[in-house]
């Protein structure tokens, strides 16, 4: 992998993280414009991020609502699509509303109904994959994952597999949240197959919520695999990859 930090190494970085991307489809008999990738840039400065944009992507994902507007301000000239993949704190919503089309990382009650009463009308929203639609009036219905800890860890974010479905039943009563699908960050492993388990947990309990018909809940989407796993998340039917250290380098 390239630690470089100019344009050509993520350049070439992006491109060696697409064939993998697509290696993993052909393995799993998927077809790659399934899986969308989402570059991290925790830590990742905007000229930085701007040489990505150079390099092809368009989706951006954020630990940090306040790390976020910072950059957001910085590259108001770029149309990116930027992702909350971090835990939201409830007095960041309304901030996070304002910045973010998709958030990936709601996990209670209390942060989904301060996300639904965050709402602002919002004159030009974006239309990519799912953010709104441009001819609506009134607010617009923003796409969220549920996070589910697989892995109980304590030092992790995300709700218990038990209680997610009562969450999705929640969400999918609420006006402008549009709840389509879970996200998931599995225990470390040195070997990427040790996540396989939970890839395929995350997936069958997306199966399980699915079944149970709940009005305005959808579950098109699995956000799972980072740049150690991502191919074995893809395997297993990841269609939102979040990818940093194998696009940027490793952080300082």
């Amino acid at each position: 992998m390239e630690t470089g930090t100019g344009t050509m190494a993520i350049r070439q970085n992006v491109a060696r993280v697409r064939e993998r991307m697509e290696a993993a489809c052909r393995r799993s008999g998927r077809r790659p414009e399934e899986v969308l990738l989402v570059a991290v840039t925790k830590t990742v400065p905007p000229e930085r991020i701007r040489e990505a944009y150079e390099a092809g992507l368009r989706h951006f994902g954020e630990n940090r609502v306040q790390e976020a507007q910072t950059k957001r301000a910085a590259l108001t000239d770029l149309p990116l699509t930027w992702h909350l993949i971090g835990h939201l704190q409830t007095n960041k919503a309304k901030a996070a509303r304002d910045i973010f089309r998709w958030v990936h990382s709601v996990d209670s009650l209390r942060i989904a109904d301060k996300l639904d009463q965050a709402v602002e009308r919002i004159a030009s929203p974006s239309t990519e994959r799912g953010a709104g639609n441009p001819e609506a009036t009134g607010p617009i219905r923003l796409p969220v994952l549920i996070e589910v800890n697989l892995g109980e860890e304590a030092t992790k974010s995300g709700i218990e597999e038990a209680a997610a479905l009562e969450l999705a039943s929640h969400i999918g009563r609420l006006a402008t949240l549009e709840l389509r699908g879970l996200m998931l960050v599995p225990p470390y492993f040195d070997d990427p197959e040790k996540s396989r388990s939970y890839f395929s947990r995350l997936r069958e309990l997306a199966k399980v919520i699915n079944s149970a018909s709940l009005p305005g809940v959808r579950m098109d989407e699995l956000s799972m695999g980072m740049s150690h796993d991502f191919e074995v998340a893809v395997e297993e039917g990841a269609t939102l990859i979040r990818v940093g250290t194998a696009i940027f380098g490793l952080r300082a």
